[in-house]
């Protein structure tokens, strides 16, 4: 029996927070005040057995992914595999690069299997799995860097877009990174799918030996990291105008390409202050995001 979890409502009686180990989510739901109770309770009992079921398969879940690589057996597992799976003939890339995102969603599909819901959303540390009934809508604060965060726009999704998952990379975030990225927010039909994106597309965003850019091994760091000896950013120094461009327009190529496949839906890249945008024309509720001020909300 898992007696780690820690389950309770927040302060404002509306959101639960759920906490094991690595994982930490803050889930609110909207509807009937009965089937918003019987969402809790789903949630609740599915997530005692997340972190346990992911660790007998942790071996499987660092191992770089290839498309004729073992599937996992564990539903948050497969959900992780499927969602990196686009990316494994091009890229180095395993399952946990889609791990909070998969967590996430499936919460959600827990509680709305459980319950009718008008609205629901779990955000597993900026990882955000949605679902909005018809007519709904949710508007999602954007932030330049994770780590002082600073709002610069908002986001907005609803019901008649296909999106229903967000998520955020970076290295300044909570997790390593191969690129220089402070920040990036990719907004996808399925948050593992715009996690395991946010992770490619923040990668993209480089400068390749640059010397003001600090890289360690992230076995030093995390002995059993899935990235091995592979160098990850620890800092930033200064960069011209003209090297913030360059890395900006390398990512902002992947993440278009991405685009254009159906990986993702749209994406904000942010880099030393500057923000560049990738599906802003087909995208109106990310366009709209540079230029709205206001915080966020539900």
């Amino acid at each position: 029996m898992n007696l780690r979890a820690q389950m309770r409502m927040l302060q404002d009686g509306r959101r639960l927070h759920l906490h094991d180990g690595p994982i930490d989510l803050i889930v609110e739901c909207f509807g009937a005040v009965s089937e918003v109770r019987l969402a809790y309770d789903a949630a609740c009992a599915r997530f005692v057995l997340i972190l346990d079921e992911l660790c007998t398969e942790l071996t499987i879940l660092r191992q770089q992914c290839y498309a004729d690589s073992e599937w996992p057996q564990g539903s948050v597992a497969r959900r992780m595999f499927a969602a990196v799976l686009p990316y494994a003939s091009e890229n180095f890339i395993t399952p946990m690069a889609a791990v909070a995102g998969s967590v996430a969603e499936e919460i959600l599909a827990t509680m709305t299997n459980a319950a009718e819901l008008s609205r629901a959303y779990v955000n597993n540390g900026g990882d955000i799995a949605i679902h909005l009934r018809e007519g709904e809508k949710f508007v999602v604060g954007m932030v330049e860097r994770p780590d002082r965060p600073s709002l610069f726009g908002t986001l907005t999704i609803s019901s008649d877009q296909p999106a229903r998952g967000m998520a955020t990379s970076g290295w300044r975030g909570r997790s390593f990174s191969l690129g220089i990225a402070d920040v990036v927010t990719v907004l996808a039909d399925r948050a593992s799918a715009a996690d395991a994106a946010a992770t490619i597309i923040a990668n993209a965003v480089d400068l390749p030996r640059h010397p003001a850019i600090v890289r360690v091994p992230a076995r030093e760091l995390a002995p059993d990291s899935d990235l091995g000896d592979r160098l990850v950013t620890q800092a930033v120094g200064a960069l011209t105008q003209n090297e913030i461009d360059t890395a900006l327009q390398s990512g902002i190529r992947t993440a278009e390409r991405l685009r254009k496949i159906g990986l993702i839906r749209a994406s904000a890249l942010s880099l030393c202050g500057e923000t560049r945008l990738a599906g802003a024309a087909s995208d109106k509720s990310i366009s709209s995001a540079m230029h709205e001020r206001s915080l966020v909300h539900a």
